[in-house]
């Protein structure tokens, strides 16, 4: 998403989500913050996404948004400090949005990078990619797999992608002003064709990133200033809606590694955040 956009929805939009779902809204419910450490990398600029290995304990998979290249970094969760730079060969990374670690069809980890922004929707089709998760965690150059998809009805501008953690299913939950939309991208993948994604059902509006928790009993939804949190795997029911600490540009949410938190990043901020719900799951 360009800057000046970017700036028109933080500081325009989000009042009237707000006032236009204040009654629809369930009850928010108690949650706690704690500042975890601050991003000292002076690459992390525009942090968009973070999603938490499976692999490797106390570390986040973390990329920036349009400007930042074909890159993700190993993040260590507690210190902030980075740990490896990831190159991804090929690949032009247009508006890589978010990112979420899952399997692939043998059950093996993989990160799933999704290239979907798309700012005025008209895009003839957007991408994600499937990186093995490097078992070593040191600077490298990967090869990932690209899939092609575009929607059943039209293009749509999308920072959220959904991943199940034992198997290779995806989601995305389009970003739009008065709502957006739940998608399932077909369980099967297929590289060389445009694949198409179906829709599921209505989300809130301006919706920048999301998670499905390590043990896939829940998942997050999460805009500029809330987040909700849902029982199973997409669709799933809400469970909990939580008032999310303030940031300037707040785009990238995941589950700690117990999915019992979750940490959240934002562009222009180098805090990690850690929000705790005080209630049970």
């Amino acid at each position: 998403m360009t800057r000046s956009i970017r700036t028109t929805i933080a500081w325009a939009v989000i009042p009237i989500w707000i006032v236009a779902h204040a009654f629809a809204s369930a009850p928010m419910a108690a949650a706690q913050t704690l500042v975890v450490c601050s991003f000292m990398d002076p690459r992390f600029t525009e942090i968009s996404g973070i999603a938490t290995s499976t692999q490797h304990p106390h570390t986040l998979w973390l990329h920036n948004d349009s400007s930042g290249g074909p890159f993700i970094y190993a993040v260590d969760s507690q210190t902030c400090a980075t740990r490896a730079t990831i190159k991804i060969a090929g690949v032009r990374a247009r508006d890589f949005e978010s990112i979420a670690v899952g399997s692939d069809k043998r059950g093996r980890p993989v990160i799933w990078l999704g290239d979907i922004g798309d700012n005025h929707d008209n895009w003839p089709y957007v991408e994600v990619l499937r990186i093995p998760e490097p078992a070593n965690l040191n600077s490298q150059t990967v090869v990932a797999k690209t899939f092609r998809f575009t929607y059943q009805d039209r293009p749509h501008n999308t920072e959220t992608l959904l991943a199940d953690p034992f198997k290779s299913r995806l989601w995305i939950v389009t970003k739009q002003l008065a709502h957006g939309s739940l998608y399932a991208l077909p369980d099967l993948l297929r590289p060389h064709v445009l694949n198409i994604a179906s829709k599921l059902r209505a989300e809130g509006g301006l919706i920048t990133d999301g998670a499905i928790s390590p043990d896939g009993t829940k998942y997050v939804l999460r805009d500029y200033v809330n987040a909700v949190v849902y029982s199973g795997l997409p669709p799933g029911r809400e469970i909990a809606r939580i008032a999310l600490p303030y940031q300037f540009q707040g785009e990238a949410i995941t589950w700690s590694a117990d999915s019992r938190s979750l940490l959240i990043a934002s562009e222009r901020d180098d805090r990690l955040l850690r929000v705790t719900v005080l209630v049970e799951w």
